[in-house]
């Protein structure tokens, strides 16, 4: 079963310096019927003025992924700190029993354009903590490529999270890639760019798609895709 999100559903946020759309409930915009899927909790894409961008902010109990879509933006928490991320790069902040941060677009000249995702953690009272991982474009292109997960051979390029969750980023082009879902898992899609087909939906940047009761996602046509492989 496959459920689509449309793009031009999803909240809107918009100030001088902010443009930002919410997957599922967020802030000012509440809506009951979408307040998440399983664990995944927030997915915002958020595009930032030059040089503007979020003052320090607490969170808790929270696993809190950035992956950058265009642009750069300036990363600082109560544990770490200055960091740049760039295209082809996610950071992945625990919260835990709290952290401060701020996130700025790192240029005062161009815009950046982000994803920000909410996982719910494992447990509450975690240590907090932070990760920056890249990855060459080619790790992505015709190929699932695993961002985040509950474990990692390699935490230059998969970031840990303490969830039972995966992130996957893959890109087509005139290709068809699949990912297979073991009985009781859940997949959300969420297009980042382009126009693609999933398991025969039509999906264009901006949209998602919860799919459950399924064997297999298969993604096809030409763009950018995040995966999220859900218990």
């Amino acid at each position: 079963m496959i459920t689509i999100r449309r793009s031009d559903d999803r909240g809107r946020n918009e100030t001088p310096w902010l443009r930002s759309r919410a997957t599922f409930s967020f802030g000012g915009y509440q809506d009951p019927n979408f307040t998440g899927f399983r664990v995944l909790r927030v997915l915002n894409e958020d595009r930032i003025a030059p040089g503007r961008g979020f003052g320090p902010h607490s969170h808790r109990d929270m696993e809190i992924l950035t992956y950058m879509v265009d642009g750069r933006l300036a990363h600082r928490d109560s544990l770490t700190g200055p960091h740049v991320l760039g295209h082809n790069e996610l950071q992945a902040m625990t919260a835990g029993d709290g952290i401060v941060h701020s996130e700025f677009n790192a240029s005062e000249t161009e815009p950046s354009h982000s994803l920000q995702i909410w996982i719910e953690p494992r447990a509450e009272d975690l240590t907090p903590s932070y990760q920056q991982i890249a990855f060459a474009p080619e790790d992505k292109r015709g190929r699932f490529h695993l961002l985040a997960g509950p474990e990692s051979s390699d935490v230059a390029s998969t970031a840990v999270i303490n969830q039972d969750a995966r992130v996957y980023v893959t890109e087509v082009d005139g290709t068809r890639v699949t990912h297979a879902l073991p009985q009781g898992r859940h997949a959300w899609i969420q297009v980042v760019r382009g126009v693609v087909d999933v398991n025969g939906a039509s999906l264009q940047q901006g949209d998602g798609a919860a799919v459950s009761d399924e064997p297999t996602v298969a993604v096809s046509g030409n763009g950018e895709v995040l995966l999220f492989d859900l218990p």
